[in-house]
């Protein structure tokens, strides 16, 4: 059987204008704002999850909050391409690598992670990452400040429409 895309609607791109802004505004406070009922808020959200268009909502910790006080970004180089699975698997049992994407150019992978202190920083890259087995380099960059994080665009024609009226 073929599988049907799902057409996102202007009421979806509105919903999920909302959802970006705040994941915990009620279904109902939603509904109200689209002028449909809360039941179909519900039903329009579930089959966004079904399609893949919405994975579920977080709750946002801030490392800094935790102590975590170094965000740093590493790019890894493989001994060989057939290490991907077995390197992605050791980095993932790692509590401070909290992003792994597989990317083009000189680096095989590019990891975001968090760490207490330089010294914390240290011993995870000369401790951990580089004894992973197929490890064969790694380059470092420190963020020194996050200017801003945000959701993938919500196209929000909608707005500029009822300004309009």
């Amino acid at each position: 059987m073929a599988e049907t895309k799902y057409q996102v609607d202007e009421v979806d791109q509105k919903i999920l204008a909302y959802l970006v802004k705040n994941a915990r505004m009620p279904f109902l406070e939603i509904a109200r704002e689209c002028g449909i009922s809360g039941a179909a808020i519900h039903q329009r959200v579930r089959k966004m999850e079904e399609a893949g268009i919405i994975d579920g909502s977080r709750m946002i910790v801030m490392p800094k909050a935790l102590g975590y006080d170094v965000c740093a970004f590493v790019g890894v180089q493989f001994a060989a391409a057939n290490q991907y699975e077995g390197v992605v698997e050791a980095l993932r049992q790692m509590q401070e690598v909290v992003e792994c994407h597989f990317i083009t150019g000189q680096f095989a992978l590019l990891l975001k992670i968090y760490c207490r202190d330089n010294e914390h920083l240290m011993e995870v890259l000369v401790n951990t990452i580089q004894n992973i087995p197929g490890v064969m380099n790694t380059e470092t960059f420190i963020s020194l400040d996050q200017a801003f994080e945000r959701q993938v665009y919500v196209k929000d024609k909608w707005l500029i429409k009822n300004k309009r009226d």
